[in-house]
């Protein structure tokens, strides 16, 4: 019984069994981005988990590793527990602009799981696309998809407009330049 009241005592006096090296992360849009979580002995061979969600009490796991060294691999996200550090790393792949939400680093166990919160945020991405003189009143449009046929497209213009803006994206005209050329700047 005193054992048991000696190893939680650490966690009673407010020393955090787990804690994330960053609380907020963020990534390029089609990049990737890396947390890690790190945890005090005792802990090594217990599951590790990264959720989605607000809340901590009703995230939904991601990717989970089975209390061993092993990579486990989830929809463009993977974890990896280093047990000799202490330490498990998530990355996150391919972003997209909804994975920007709060996660959570997270230790199971009997009880209410531990689990420490990390704000993911999306970087702002800009693309230039040039055009030849005459063609500053067709319409410009902007899709992140290679096929042209099965795109969305996020933002266009009518033509004639310097600036037209659509959720988070924007076109931007950027007028005259020494070379005669003309570029589309899109960002959030």
């Amino acid at each position: 019984m005193w054992l048991l009241l000696i190893l939680f005592l650490p966690v009673v006096r407010g020393s955090p069994a787990l804690m994330a090296v960053s609380d907020a992360v963020s990534g390029p849009v089609r990049g990737s981005l890396t947390v890690q979580c790190r945890y005090e002995p005792g802990w090594e061979t217990y599951n590790k988990w990264w959720c989605q969600g607000a809340e901590l009490k009703s995230c939904r796991i991601l990717v989970q590793t089975d209390g061993s060294e092993r990579e486990a691999r989830g929809d463009r996200v993977s974890i990896k527990d280093n047990q000799k550090l202490r330490v498990f790393t998530v990355t996150m792949e391919e972003l997209r602009w909804n994975n920007a939400d709060t996660y959570w680093c997270g230790i199971e166990r009997y009880g209410p799981d531990l689990g420490v919160k990390v704000k993911v945020t999306i970087d702002p991405v800009t693309e230039q696309c040039h055009y030849s003189p005459g063609w500053e009143t067709f319409m410009k449009s902007w899709c992140p998809d290679a096929d042209l046929d099965t795109c969305t497209i996020f933002v266009e213009t009518t033509g004639s407009e310097f600036k037209h803006t659509s959720s988070s994206f924007s076109i931007h005209h950027g007028g005259t330049q020494a070379s005669g050329s003309r570029h589309i700047l899109v960002w959030d």
